[in-house]
């Protein structure tokens, strides 16, 4: 039977991430960074990736990581989901890390991946964020010719900003490929959008006759791009059951705390009876993202399935438990200096990253055979 309780490893990692973001990430360091040029904290990223090793628990040793698994990666994502952090974790460690370790040829993506496992760069999946994984189509807009540069534009992309290495898909003469574009690379415009989650940056990147490295050609690239947006989509369910699980526990001790007419407002029967279907909420989430991790960490055939079902509930869980944050802080809530609606827009972001929830419950219906009904 699978076990999804947290191992001791995996609460010793919670404990060194969550100590690190309380020290070099609080919310007010986040509403400061929000607006500014620099949204992402370059330097609390490095300490993630080199001295935690949050970058490399997807790498196996002998590639130069952790040799940790989806477990301890999705661990990391709720840490980094309860602390609203602006980082390139999803982009790099998960999204451009995955699609690298499905590929065969280790002399093409071997140097790169020691890489980005080391933090020593960062990498990100030129796909539209919200590309959600089954669809059977390959994502991609963009056309490689014979010559080796690329050309089209990619619309909102993460992490793509930082990125010091872009993994492209991108369709040539032969089918479908995977190509590496270096950031510095000639012809290749990174032109930030305005996002709605202001702690993950958007951009469009377009590429005009840019030199590219292909890693991969039609044999391998669609299964490796499929395998990082899986691994994507199951990972970002941690990091909502991570945005859900701050909203409620936020949301208790502010009741808790806050008195009208001489008693804790949590002591109203109606605000507990949101608060325990909330809760229930989240004892869900959790345990679908768990067993989402779970599979990708073992291989398990039913991952599919597993990441279908983690996706299409923490999605929504994270945003209700955000919603009713707000409102059950009141005024203060929708003030700005009050992180709560950090909470929100980043939940409300990802809810539509990596598939909504409809299309990863449309995907469901057809993987356990419970295809829609026909007019």
């Amino acid at each position: 039977m699978t076990d999804l309780l947290y191992s001791e490893i995996e609460e010793e990692l919670r404990s060194s991430v969550r100590a690190l973001l309380a020290d070099r990430c609080p919310h007010e360091s986040v509403l400061a960074r929000c607006e500014t040029s620099e949204p992402y904290d370059r330097k609390l990223w490095r300490t993630l990736a080199r001295d935690l090793g949050a970058a490399s628990l997807l790498v196996p040793e002998e590639a130069g990581g952790a040799g940790a698994s989806a477990r301890e990666a999705a661990v990391v994502a709720e840490e980094l989901g309860r602390a609203a952090a602006p980082t390139p974790y999803l982009g790099s460690a998960v999204l451009a890390t995955a699609a690298l370790l499905a590929l065969p040829g280790e002399d093409e993506t071997a140097g790169l991946l020691a890489d980005l496992a080391s933090g020593e760069r960062t990498a990100t999946l030129a796909v539209p964020l919200s590309t959600a994984p089954g669809t059977g189509a390959f994502p991609t807009s963009v056309r490689a010719d014979g010559a080796g540069t690329l050309n089209g534009t990619v619309t909102s992309v993460a992490d793509a900003a930082v990125a010091d290495v872009l993994l492209v898909p991108a369709e040539g003469r032969d089918g479908p490929g995977l190509y590496a574009v270096e950031a510095s690379a000639a012809a290749l415009s990174v032109v930030p959008r305005t996002s709605l989650d202001l702690t993950r940056p958007l951009a469009d990147v377009t590429f005009a006759g840019t030199a590219a490295r292909r890693l991969a050609g039609p044999e391998e690239a669609p299964a490796a791009v499929e395998r990082a947006l899986l691994t994507g989509a199951g990972l970002l369910a941690s990091e909502q059951l991570g945005i859900a699980e701050w909203c409620l526990e936020s949301t208790v001790a502010y009741l808790g705390d806050r008195r009208q007419f001489g008693r804790p407002l949590g002591s109203f029967q109606a605000l507990k009876h949101r608060l325990a279907d909330l809760w229930l909420d989240v004892v869900g989430a959790r345990a679908a993202a768990r067993y989402a991790a779970d599979a990708l960490a073992t291989g398990d055939p039913d991952a599919p399935v597993a990441v279908a079902v983690a996706a299409s509930h923490c999605g929504e869980s994270a945003v209700r438990a955000a919603e009713e944050c707000v409102q059950l802080h009141g005024g203060i809530g929708m003030t700005w200096e009050h992180p709560a609606h950090l909470y929100l827009k980043r939940a409300k972001a990802d809810q539509i990253a990596l598939g909504t929830p409809g299309r990863h419950r449309t995907a469901l219906a057809g993987l356990v055979d419970l295809p829609a009904p026909t007019a």
